[in-house]
């Protein structure tokens, strides 16, 4: 089953979306939006730039777990992944992006 996004509005009023792979799992989270246009040119976003390798960025948080962010061609970043148990998951992470990022498949829970 392939992935999709999910389109949601926070309790103070903010949009923002997660990408979830084919089981459920949310492999990347956005920063919040203060329009739903802004939160759906994110989700485009991550469509145009999530194949590319390029654009991720490997980190390791304070406390030493793996992690990544996708970033746009201007260098801003379009999501956050979880943290991770090891750099390997992390880089499945990413494999995992890669391969859902493009789908235009977006169920909108802002109704």
């Amino acid at each position: 089953m392939a992935g999709w996004f999910e389109l949601s509005k926070s309790k103070n009023e903010q949009f923002y979306f997660v990408l979830k792979a084919g089981n459920g799992q949310t492999i990347l989270t956005s920063e919040m939006y203060t329009t739903k246009a802004a939160a759906q040119n994110g989700m485009a976003s991550v469509q145009t730039n999530s194949p590319m390798d390029e654009r991720y960025e490997r980190k390791t948080s304070t406390n030493g777990k793996p992690y990544f962010v996708l970033k746009a061609a201007n260098h801003q970043v379009i999501g956050n992944s979880e943290m991770y148990e090891s750099e390997g998951a992390r880089d499945a992470g990413i494999a995992s992006v890669k391969a859902n990022g493009t789908t235009d498949t977006i169920k909108d829970h802002t109704a």
